[in-house]
C-alpha cells in the first residue's frame, strides 16, 4: 500500500475516534497491525491536529472566555477546567517519573473496550427517567481529572468515554458532560502532545528522519475529519443516549478477541 494512502487512513481513524467515546489509541493500535506502523511523533502530531480542529465548534465558550472573563460564572467554569487539567497533569507527572509505558498489546485494548461498552449500556439504562443537571459540580471536576488518568493508563478506555461516563453517573446531562469533557481534553492533550513532540525532537539524533510531508498530510486529514465528527456528536447527544457507542465498543472488543484466538 502506498505510504500516502496509509497515512490518510490513519488520519481518518484518528479524526473519527479522538473525541468519540470509542478510544483513538485503541483504534490506532488495531489499525497498525495491518498498516505500516508509524513513529510515536507521527501519532502525537496528528492527535494535536485533531484536537485543535474542534476549537471553532465552541464559539460561545470561546467568546465567553475571551470577552466575558471578568464574570464570576466564566471564572468559575475556567477554574473547573484548570482544576481537572491540573489533576490529570499531576497524575501524568507521577506516571512519567515512574517511567510508565502504554501497553501495545491488543488484549488489554479489547478488555477496556468491552468494560467501557458494558458500563455505557448499564449506566444509560440506569439513567432512564432521571432528570440530569447542567451544572458542572466539583465532584464532576475531580472525576473528569481522574477519568483522563484512567484512560491514559488503560489503552482502549477512551479519554472522552471515561470522563463522559463518570460525569453522567454524577448527574450531569449528556450535552454538558460532552462539552466539559472536550474542553478539559483540549489543553490536556495539547500539553501532553507538546511535551512528547519536544522530547522526540530533542532525542532525534540517531533516529530515522521523520517524513514531515506525510505527517502534515495525516494531520490535515485528522483535523478535517475530527471537526466533522465532533460537530456531528455535539448535535447527536442533544437527542440521543450513548448506548449505541456502548454496543459498538462491545462488538469491537468481541471482534478483537476472535482475531486474537484465530
Amino acid at each position: 500500500m502506498p505510504m500516502w494512502l496509509t497515512v490518510v487512513l490513519l488520519g481518518i481513524i484518528e479524526g473519527i475516534t479522538e473525541f468519540l467515546p470509542v478510544s483513538s489509541t485503541g483504534h490506532l493500535l488495531i489499525a497498525e497491525r495491518w498498516l505500516t506502523r508509524q513513529s510515536d511523533l507521527f501519532n502525537v502530531v496528528i492527535q494535536c491536529g485533531a484536537v485543535l480542529a474542534v476549537l471553532p465548534l465552541f464559539p460561545a465558550r470561546l467568546h465567553q472566555f475571551f470577552f466575558r472573563w471578568r464574570e464570576k460564572a466564566t471564572q468559575d467554569y475556567l477554574l473547573k477546567i484548570l482544576t481537572a487539567f491540573a489533576i490529570t497533569g499531576a497524575g501524568g507527572f507521577m506516571l512519567e517519573k515512574k517511567h510508565f509505558k502504554l501497553p501495545e498489546e491488543l488484549l488489554p485494548v479489547a478488555v477496556a473496550l468491552f468494560a467501557g461498552g458494558v458500563l455505557f449500556v448499564v449506566v444509560e439504562r440506569w439513567l432512564r427517567g432521571r432528570t440530569l443537571g447542567s451544572e458542572v459540580t466539583w465532584a464532576v471536576v475531580v472525576a473528569v481529572g481522574i477519568g483522563q488518568l484512567i484512560a491514559a493508563v488503560f489503552p482502549g478506555t477512551s479519554r472522552s468515554g471515561a470522563t463522559i461516563l463518570l460525569a453522567l453517573i454524577l448527574g450531569l446531562n449528556r450535552v454538558a458532560a460532552t462539552e466539559f469533557s472536550f474542553l478539559v481534553g483540549i489543553p490536556t492533550m495539547l500539553a501532553a502532545g507538546g511535551l512528547k513532540i519536544f522530547k522526540a525532537l530533542h532525542h532525534a539524533a540517531g533516529l530515522p528522519a521523520e517524513h514531515w510531508g506525510m505527517v502534515w498530510l495525516a494531520t490535515v486529514v485528522a483535523a478535517i475529519i475530527s471537526f466533522i465528527a465532533v460537530k456531528w456528536l455535539l448535535r447527536y447527544v442533544q437527542t440521543h443516549t450513548f448506548i449505541a457507542f456502548g454496543w459498538y465498543r462491545i462488538a469491537l472488543a468481541i471482534l478483537i478477541g476472535i482475531l486474537l484466538l484465530a
